[in-house]
């Protein structure tokens, strides 16, 4: 019996190994992040996080994140763009948010505890889709006791803006075109059966409405995606003419998967696709409180509908190859293990490597026929023993091209750049950083890395 357990995990260890070894998904693996808000501007794919604190037991949320991706499978960490105590009003809890652009700035609109620990809503406004972000009100933008958090901000093609938000209960207003007030009254969403579906054995919670309404237009329908209950949670959807409704259930888009209790929508339509975020525990320790974006995909039916989705492995082929001869940050990675983000002001984001062996891998490096032979990065280590940078190609034990000896810097606020020959490659490559050294953590910083001819 034993005998059996043993190889039993041994085979579940391997086939999880073997699974993560050609994972895209969960998309960001350098921290914990939650509840994705996909923005399309200027050709690139902005991705707006909340963030779970390393080792967290509760929703222990101090900022927000930004990723940008071009290609769908090499996502670049942007670091904390904007934090709860950016608002004087504010306590605590840095949520679910969404951000838009409109008239070339750009709303974040966020849930948030006031000091007398009512849930509120703020907006921050900035003139870039990276920051920085200011609170324009100095106050709550929404404060109506009415389960205020995960608002989800929709522009029509029309002008009109329209903001949704709740738990228990959905609701919405209508913004002004300054996007930081509204018109009328907040007008609560009819929860009926009709519009988000029967929840089972619960009377005081008719519907499988539970939080995090997103508001998405296709080909003139509506589509109000939302977590549905009861616990843990799934993704469901309903769809209608106008964007207050009526709204017509739809069903389940994701079933309950995936190791966290909560889950997150998402869908945005980029460079002729569309594509479904969410959030789930899948990262080495996580959980509830240690969640992790990924996406999917969508595949829409004739009638408009959505295909249901299930939690896969991710985006396998990105929509571009990443060219290598200009500055590309440590922080663009498509998949890495044992590494951690962080930022500072001297250099901003940048990775560090928590152990020997630890690597980043970025996807469709394309060096084209006339090749590479050299390699340049900005780095450094705090250890007097040898630290390597390997550059490998395919895997983490693929093809080693070049060897950088990491220098002695002394901290992550000092850096030096170092140049070395690699052997000649041409062609479209996944790359491997792997990082080598004897000592037990934090054994390499790194800051952005270039090839040349």
């Amino acid at each position: 019996m034993n005998n059996l357990f043993t190889a039993t995990c041994l085979m579940y260890a391997f086939c999880l190994v073997s699974f993560l070894a050609q994972a895209q998904n969960p998309i960001i693996q350098t921290a914990y992040t939650a509840d994705p808000a996909p923005m399309v501007h200027n050709n690139k794919l902005y991705l707006y996080t909340s963030h779970d604190e390393d080792g967290s037991t509760w929703f222990t949320m101090n900022d927000w994140k930004l990723y940008t991706t071009e290609d769908m499978v090499n996502w670049t960490d942007h670091g904390a763009i904007l934090a709860y105590s950016d608002f004087s009003w504010a306590r605590i809890n840095a949520w679910a948010p969404q951000c838009i652009e409109r008239g070339g700035k750009f709303y974040m609109y966020v849930p948030l505890t006031t000091h007398d620990n009512q849930m509120a809503i703020g907006v921050a406004v900035a003139n870039s889709p990276y920051g920085p972000f200011r609170d324009p009100l100095g106050k709550p933008l929404i404060q109506s006791g009415g389960g205020d958090i995960d608002p989800s901000i929709f522009l029509d093609d029309d002008g009109q803006a329209y903001l949704y938000w709740g738990n228990p209960k959905s609701f919405y207003v209508k913004l002004n075109e300054d996007m930081i007030s509204y018109q009328g009254e907040i007008v609560q969403v009819p929860n009926t059966v009709a519009s988000f579906g029967r929840r089972e054995g619960s009377p005081e919670r008719p519907t499988t409405y539970e939080e995090g309404p997103w508001l998405y237009k296709r080909k003139g329908l509506y589509y109000l995606l939302f977590a549905a209950g009861p616990l843990p949670e799934h993704i469901g959807y309903s769809t209608s003419a106008n964007p207050t409704g009526p709204w017509k259930y739809q069903g389940v888009l994701m079933s309950t998967e995936g190791s966290s209790f909560t889950n997150h929508p998402g869908i945005i339509d980029f460079k002729g696709k569309t594509y479904f975020f969410y959030h789930n525990g899948a990262l080495p320790g996580g959980g509830g409180f240690t969640r992790s974006v990924s996406v999917e995909e969508v595949t829409f039916k004739k009638d408009g509908t959505i295909q249901p989705m299930k939690m896969t492995k991710g985006i396998t082929r990105g929509l571009a190859p990443l060219n290598p001869f200009v500055k590309n940050e440590a922080e663009t990675i498509a998949w890495s293990e044992g590494v951690k983000s962080m930022q500072n002001e001297k250099v901003g984001v940048f990775v560090t490597a928590l152990r020997n062996g630890a690597y980043t891998k970025v996807k469709d490096v394309d060096f084209r026929k006339t090749g590479a032979s050299k390699f340049t990065a900005r780095l450094g280590t705090t250890h007097n023993t040898e630290v390597n940078l390997e550059v490998r190609l395919g895997s983490v034990e693929g093809e080693l091209i070049g060897t950088v000896k990491a220098p002695l810097t002394g901290g992550n606020d000092r850096w030096a750049l170092v140049a070395s020959s690699v052997k000649k490659v041409t062609g479209i490559h996944d790359v491997y950083f792997v990082f080598k050294g004897k000592e037990a953590s934090n054994i390499l910083f790194f800051d952005y890395w270039m090839f040349s001819e």
